[in-house]
């Protein structure tokens, strides 16, 4: 079986291909999310990971329209609980590094740490686990990565400080994707969707209405412009219910008010 993810080894992507599907599989790494999708469409991987969102960061847009453009299925989800971690080359200690790299997002989540260390830049880089691998593999002093531990462990790093998040519940959403829509083993009480409706007044509220009255709960609401009209915009929408026909009435409903819907995925929600 391969997985397609974006990042190396040690990424957080990485961490999710290998808690959800287990080890006896085949990790394909890209370096953009793009390729990730090209290769579940092209069937080159059976299924892709791919993250959505962070509690803080909140959603990753282009990647909603990864998975409109090359039309992929969401068959699960998954949230990891991210933990950061500044390590470096054995035997240094925390006052002799003088520069941490690592992904803007990741700097940006561990900036109030660093407050106690003016001695230390941040320099943004590409991901986490590739900073900890150029680390190991240039064998670079006084350079410090945040990244995952499994990442310190799989390049031989010695961590200097654990969970130096700011915020300590800190989770991504990531996705599990693949080419073809698949029947879910058990009732689906989550569905990923995308509405275009009209550009009129009080459409939005009507479609927000709709979704209301049969006891949804729209967990997730992200507009994207549709290029070919301007000013007109489709809604990516995660919608949660504990009646799977009720999810149905609700599709039903704004297809016959004139909306648009394309199912991205209808599954368990995730832990």
């Amino acid at each position: 079986m391969k997985i397609s993810i974006q990042g190396i080894p040690g990424s957080f992507h990485h961490q999710v291909a290998l808690q959800y599907f287990g080890d006896d599989v085949e990790i394909q790494s890209f370096k953009t999310f793009e390729e990730v999708a090209k290769s579940v469409r092209t069937e080159d991987s059976q299924f892709g990971v791919m993250a959505i969102e962070n509690s803080i960061a909140g959603a990753i847009l282009p990647n909603y329209e990864l998975i409109d453009r090359y039309s992929l299925h969401i068959f699960d989800e998954f949230f990891l609980p991210i933990s950061h971690n500044l390590m470096c080359m054995p035997g240094q200690k925390i006052r002799e590094i003088k520069v941490v790299r690592s992904h803007p997002m990741a700097l940006l989540q561990c900036k109030k740490f660093f407050e106690g260390y003016p001695n230390i830049s941040l320099i943004d880089d590409v991901d986490t686990a590739t900073v900890a691998k150029r680390i190991m593999e240039e064998k670079l002093v006084g350079v410090g990565a945040i990244a995952s531990s499994i990442a310190a462990e799989i390049y031989g790093l010695e961590i200097l400080a654990s969970d130096i998040q700011t915020v300590q519940n800190n989770f991504t959403r990531f996705i599990l994707l693949q080419k073809e829509k698949s029947t879910p083993t058990s009732i689906p009480n989550k569905a990923s969707i995308k509405v275009t409706i009209s550009n009129e007044r009080g459409s939005l509220a009507k479609l927000l209405s709709q979704i209301s009255d049969l006891g949804l709960n729209l967990s997730k609401i992200q507009s994207i412009p549709v290029i070919e009209n301007p000013w007109n915009y489709s809604f990516f929408l995660d919608i949660q219910f504990d009646i799977y026909e009720d999810y149905l009435k609700a599709v039903e409903a704004i297809i016959q008010s004139g909306g648009e819907v394309k199912v991205f995925g209808e599954y368990q929600s995730g832990k």
